[in-house]
């Protein structure tokens, strides 16, 4: 799965991948392919992302913020 809002954040921050890597003790390569959709992060990198940038789950996955119906 594509992670729309991970990469779209990052660019929004002005972060490159290797700062976002080193802050958060993963590798470059790793963090390339979440936002890609080629590796799908675990939970609890997921809510590690979620803090590091102070957004929703749905904001990373989606590019939104969960809406109600």
């Amino acid at each position: 799965m594509k992670m729309l809002g991970l990469k779209e954040i990052r660019k929004k921050k002005n972060y490159n991948q290797l700062k976002v890597a080193l802050d958060l003790s993963i590798s470059r390569e790793a963090l390339s392919h979440y936002e890609n959709g080629k590796r799908n992060p675990s939970l609890e990198m997921l809510v590690t992302f979620s803090n590091y940038f102070n957004v929703s789950i749905d904001y990373l996955i989606t590019g939104k913020e969960f809406e109600k119906k």
